[in-house]
């Protein structure tokens, strides 16, 4: 026994009817009486499913943080919680992204371990993880599936999502056949691992490495590359040191650690989504992060030449030497900030060279000065909306015309590729109901599809504007977050086909060019949307979903709850 009483043994270290019941039950699989002695029991919170494609390869990553926690004098348990399988679920993985914290909260609340490795990859698995796990503040590290061998089509190199955007695209203008769209499905996705462009999943797992929340390298080490199997090893020793260092989850994650993975965020060319997630996290952290915190990345140029913002993926940037050569190129911009190594994120980049400046260039000499996301506000936008610059059209940053409105997801559908739809390549397109309310879930279809009539002009990017997301693999002029949402009575909801509106992305203005007094007559005269959900967890979610400039948690999961569970089952 240590000195210091683990929380394991509240469970298995008391001599009475108590312990006997939870020693007794786990010894049915096998384990000797000396497991429970005092040991670390590590959780092993793995989000392995056949319905999340991206996470497939978390089985044999699991085995292996087992070996590094026995190694290192740990005990480790393996536990389920909910997958989100982002390619496969309706209406959103999104809606359910708070449903997987829940489960992760509650489990390593309710279970008697003493630190925690977070097995996630696929875009809504790694944030729902750390936002569970923050909320109850054990030591924990983070594992990530790691990306997909790069797609291959007819001798090139083809990316997750990004290229399926431009494929569709390519055969709604008659580019492009259907039979060879259909055969670029086979080869795009070649193994298991996340999209291997710098899509959400992988920023994340690029953030994720910025924060210090897990080891160097985590982020773009191929899915099936041996070295990530050993990294999980070593993270499944270091996760037992970290126990015994009692470094938890707020010993490492200040707010300088946010700060850098939005400085990482800008350099990588990462996915919009990173902001509701990184708000989300913070939220459960008790950190004070805002919309507005987001602008320090907002000059900080490009360096990554990954799809959709360049033209390589995941692996090349793996090999060109991936996030520690990003920190260094970084350099003194990176905040001082702890780490799960309980030293400086500095030391996440020593050593680190670039074996290829076509794929991660200097700080001095970028792919793309200046290419931070960018936050917007004005009257169509009171609490924020956001841009990525880098993935849009130079010549659209700054852009007055006349909307044209959907009202719902099913109007778009419906008309988009209607030959008279009155719309030219300076109309501003803008969607209705994709918010976190509206939607359910704030589901990725920012990135609207360009009209068919235009698509067949050679048209391939105008300016949307919506309260949803967009995929972190697509690419265009596209507004997102509008805050508040249209169904929570934003000024969104105001909006008419005609209307003007000015985007100016470079002075961070998205205004509805309407008197306010029309404004007025349209807001009296609005009525409140059927809810799509009457039951259930969508109910509850729509009911207590903050907005997107608060990181869409649910109200009543912000910050954390630490104590101990004291009342037992028998």
């Amino acid at each position: 026994m240590t000195e210091k009483k683990r929380r394991s043994q509240h469970w298995y270290g008391k001599l009475d009817k108590d312990g006997f019941i939870h020693r007794s039950w786990m010894k049915n699989q096998g384990f000797p009486d000396h497991a429970f002695d005092g040991r670390p029991i590590i959780g092993i919170c793995n989000t392995w499913s056949e319905l999340t494609p991206c996470n497939s390869g978390l089985r044999v990553l699991a085995e292996a943080v087992k070996r590094g926690v026995w190694e290192a004098g740990g005990f480790p348990v393996e536990f389920p919680v909910m997958s989100l399988g982002e390619t496969q679920m309706k209406p959103t993985a999104m809606l359910f992204r708070n449903l997987l914290a829940m489960d992760v909260e509650e489990s390593i609340r309710a279970y008697g371990i003493d630190g925690v490795v977070l097995l996630g990859g696929c875009d809504k698995t790694t944030p729902g993880q750390l936002m569970g796990a923050a909320s109850v503040d054990l030591p924990t590290i983070v594992v990530s599936s790691g990306p997909m061998l790069n797609g291959k089509w007819q001798g090139k190199d083809i990316g997750s999502g990004t290229d399926v955007w431009k494929f569709s695209e390519e055969v709604r203008a008659g580019e492009m056949t259907l039979a060879d769209f259909m055969a670029a499905e086979s080869g795009m996705s070649r193994s298991a691992g996340v999209c291997m462009t710098m899509g959400t999943a992988s920023t994340m797992a690029s953030l994720t490495e910025a924060m210090g929340m897990c080891l160097p390298t985590n982020a773009a080490l191929p899915a099936v590359d041996a070295r990530r199997t050993a990294l999980a090893h070593l993270t499944g020793k270091r996760i037992v040191e970290m126990v015994d260092e009692d470094l938890t989850m707020s010993k490492v994650m200040t707010k300088a650690n946010f700060e850098n993975a939005i400085l990482a965020n800008a350099a990588v060319g990462g996915s919009t989504n990173a902001v509701v997630h990184l708000l989300a996290i913070a939220g459960r952290m008790e950190i004070d992060l805002t919309l507005e915190d987001f602008e320090i990345g907002g000059d900080i140029p490009l360096l990554v030449n990954c799809m959709p913002s360049g033209k390589y993926l995941m692996e090349d940037f793996c090999y060109a030497g991936g996030m520690p050569v990003v920190l260094k190129e970084l350099g003194d911009i990176v905040r001082p900030a702890n780490t799960v190594l309980n030293k400086d994120i500095s030391v996440y980049s020593d050593g680190a060279e670039c074996f290829n400046r076509d794929v991660i260039y200097p700080f001095d000499a970028p792919l793309k000065p200046a290419a931070g996301l960018r936050v917007l506000k004005g009257n169509l936008a009171p609490d924020g909306a956001i841009i990525k610059p880098s993935a849009a059209s130079d010549h659209l940053l700054q852009h007055e015309g006349v909307a044209h409105v959907f009202e719902t997801i099913e109007d778009l559908k419906a008309t988009i590729d209607d030959p008279d739809l009155p719309v030219t390549a300076d109309t501003m397109l803008v969607l209705k109901g994709a918010g976190p309310k509206g939607y359910p879930g704030m589901p990725e279809v920012g990135n609207m599809p360009i009209p068919g009539k235009l698509v067949k002009e050679g048209v391939r990017d105008m300016i949307r504007i919506s309260d949803g997301r967009m995929s972190g693999t697509a690419f265009g002029t596209v507004v997102l977050h509008v805050s508040p949402e249209s169904t929570a009575g934003g000024t969104l909801a105001l909006v008419e086909t005609g209307d003007r509106i000015r985007l100016d992305a470079k002075a961070g203005v998205l205004e509805l060019l309407v008197d306010d007094a029309v404004l007025a007559e349209r807001r009296a005269a609005r009525t409140e949307p059927d809810p799509h959900y009457t039951r259930g967890y969508a109910k509850l979610y729509i009911d207590h979903v903050l907005q997107a400039n608060k990181g869409a948690d649910l109200d009543f999961l912000v910050g954390r709850d630490t104590r101990l569970v004291t009342r037992e089952s028998h």
